[in-house]
């Protein structure tokens, strides 16, 4: 069973019947089960207010995070052509997840690209994101929308855990962990996660 319950290292949780809760994803070990939520949730809640459709054009700024691996996936499998934008370390890992094109944003401003796109999803925050995406109206399309993952706080519903979890049991989102970290070493594993380094740390 997968639940939504964050900052914890409970090794069990009490969790109401009628919580945000899920069956454990047929095929996934309990790691790769605990990575899916938190970006999953936000990723499916935000394309789903953009009204994301079949043959758009969308970028997940920041794809390679917990909540843009999720983005990227979930686009794909909504039909989109996802242009997905990160760092350099990470350009392999979202074209392996269906993003069409990959833009390493050290070395080009996707906005000042010839290409107009109906969504621009800022998966990462406009706290670090504010420099990069202050000048990207012009990258819209007439009616496009930009988006972020700051924009309103989303309430979790269980059927949505369950989609995700039906899609990821079907192999349609691949949960990204980066590292995995026994209790004992919780110290490094936050440590490694305030770096900015981690996708998904379990």
């Amino acid at each position: 069973m997968i639940v939504t319950v964050f900052g914890t290292y409970a090794e069990y949780v009490c969790w109401p019947e009628d919580g945000v809760l899920a069956q454990l994803p047929a095929g996934l070990t309990y790691s790769e089960a605990a990575a899916i939520p938190y970006g999953g949730l936000l990723a499916l809640h935000y394309l789903r207010t953009a009204n994301i459709r079949s043959g758009q054009r969308v970028v997940i700024y920041g794809a390679s995070g917990a909540v843009g691996t999720s983005a990227v996936q979930l686009a794909r499998h909504f039909g989109a052509n996802v242009t997905a934008v990160c760092g350099p370390a990470n350009l392999g890992l979202v074209e392996s997840l269906g993003a069409a094109t990959v833009i390493d944003y050290t070395r080009q401003d996707f906005a000042g690209r010839d290409e107009r796109y109906d969504l621009i999803f800022d998966a990462v925050g406009k706290r670090k994101s504010a420099t990069a995406l202050r000048d990207i109206s012009k990258a819209l399309t007439a009616g496009g929308i930009r988006l972020s993952v700051d924009d309103g706080t989303p309430k979790l519903r269980a059927s949505d855990l369950t989609v995700i979890g039906e899609l990821a049991g079907a192999g349609q989102l691949r949960p990204v962990i980066d590292r995995c970290y026994p209790l004992e070493q919780i110290v490094e594993a936050h440590r490694y996660v305030d770096g900015g380094h981690k996708g998904e740390t379990s």
